[in-house]
């Protein structure tokens, strides 16, 4: 069935940039192209978009430059894209906010996907997969030390701080929260978080989970709530 978000598309790319246009507003979507970070910007502002999809690199403000503007403000999903493979700039590209990324040359049919898996992150009330965090009757307020997770408003504090959170992060963060003490493989939240389809980007967990930690942790090299379970994955401290 067809979605009605509305999309922000900045890509320099005219070609790229229509195909992505006559694409997804086949899928239902309502698309705003912008040639330029500055153009972007401004119909961020004017359409207040449910989504943006991010070239990262742009002839004046680039992607990676958007995306820490953003972060500063709200949390509108982004999808970020470029032309470059190598692992680095991916890593780049989610610490610096983005909740997903997609490499040049790429299937459209992926991308309407792709948005709409951030999307339904973004827009879940739950947590994990398949039923986890489905149940009416569990709770809607995790306490963690100092955290107070909000599950129902997507909301995270540390004491009486306001902690921003990207979708993805907020998803690991609370599926880990509800299970205290309980060890997560990367396959495991990579499915539980983000879906099937993103088997085979297991490290990207890693990414999102340094960003958590930077967040939430007092210490980043000696966390107390998200620590390293070598050889396996993560797990939540009980507090």
């Amino acid at each position: 069935m067809p979605h009605t978000y509305k999309v922000v598309v900045i890509e320099d790319e005219e070609k790229i940039a229509r195909m992505i246009k006559d694409y997804l507003e086949k899928e239902g979507m309502t698309i705003f192209l912008a040639g330029d970070g500055t153009r972007g910007m401004e119909l961020i502002k004017r359409y207040s978009p449910d989504l943006l999809i991010l070239d990262l690199m742009l002839p004046d403000l680039d992607g990676l430059e958007i995306c820490r503007r953003l972060r500063r403000e709200e949390n509108i999903p982004i999808i970020m894209l470029t032309a470059r493979s190598q692992e680095t700039d991916r890593v780049v590209g989610l610490e610096m906010g983005a909740d997903d990324y997609m490499v040049k040359p790429f299937s459209l049919a992926e991308l309407a996907a792709r948005i709409r898996a951030v999307m339904r992150r973004a827009g879940e009330q739950g947590i994990g997969s398949k039923g986890e965090g489905s149940n009416k009757d569990e709770a809607k307020i995790l306490s963690r030390g100092e955290l107070q997770i909000d599950v129902e408003n997507r909301s995270v504090k540390k004491g009486d701080r306001e902690v921003e959170l990207t979708p993805t992060e907020f998803k690991i963060l609370s599926l880990m929260a509800r299970y205290p003490g309980r060890v997560f493989s990367r396959l495991q939240l990579l499915e539980s978080c983000l879906g099937e389809a993103y088997s085979g980007y297991e490290r990207s967990i890693d990414t999102h989970i340094s960003n958590l930690r930077k967040k939430i942790e007092e210490d980043v090299a000696n966390p107390s709530y998200i620590v390293t379970v070598f050889g396996f994955g993560y797990k939540f401290m009980n507090k």
